[in-house]
């Protein structure tokens, strides 16, 4: 009996492993499976459409059913013109917890927008590929024009956080580190679950309002 618990927790283990280190569609190009409106059953608003999962503005932001630890996320997006939104990560969804009142008050934000044509002046830290109102972008020029589609990716594992835009990187943290728990002490997040950091997170994808588009958007758990 004992040969076969141990025979079984091998083959348990080896399961786990080969799920990590497997990319992993996110969205499959027709359907909203695997995400749901922020503190709600089911998605409001968004669409998928020629295999871009979209929003007009006004729908709320759009959460994975999961949450993740260690992983690679690629994904493409398109930012409208004078637009702005963002992937954000780590979040935590608490439907009885008032302090998280949206998932931007958990989690660090890979920033999307229209860096030359947003209607409010923007500082760097709040431009594309930033870690947003945290850390400016390593490469401004990395992002390509408001309605052109763009190329993704963030990393994470064991805690160093990177973003990247169209393959150059925009963004290099340690997350829970002395230097981030400064920074964070330093802004508007200092006082929001955002400042504890966590291990484990969902993904979000902003509706700040404005049309944004995404595609081609899947995960590898590291």
């Amino acid at each position: 009996m004992k040969k076969i618990f141990v025979a079984g927790l091998i083959l348990l283990s080896l399961s786990v492993s080969a799920q990590k280190n497997k990319w992993v569609n996110l969205f499959d190009g027709k359907t909203t499976n695997g995400w749901h409106t922020w503190k709600q059953t089911g998605v409001k608003g968004w669409h998928v459409m020629d295999g871009v999962l979209m929003t007009h503005g006004g729908n709320g932001d759009l959460v994975s059913d999961k949450e993740y630890g260690d992983y690679v996320l690629e994904f493409e997006f398109k930012c409208a013109p004078k637009g702005n939104s963002g992937v954000i990560y780590k979040v935590i969804e608490d439907a009885n917890n008032k302090e998280l009142f949206a998932p931007y008050a958990s989690g660090p934000e890979f920033q999307i927008i229209d860096d030359v044509n947003y209607p409010d002046k923007i500082k760097d830290v709040q431009k594309t590929g930033a870690n947003y109102d945290i850390q400016p972008p390593l490469d401004l020029k990395a992002v390509k024009p408001a309605g052109e589609w763009n190329k993704g990716k963030l990393v994470i594992k064991n805690n160093k956080i990177e973003h990247f835009v169209n393959g150059t990187k925009t963004a290099s943290y340690e997350y829970g580190s002395v230097k981030w728990a400064d920074d964070v002490a330093g802004s508007k997040f200092a006082k929001w679950p955002y400042a504890q950091a966590h291990a484990k997170g969902k993904i979000s994808l902003q509706d700040h309002g404005d049309m944004v588009s995404f595609r081609k958007i899947r995960i590898k758990e590291l």
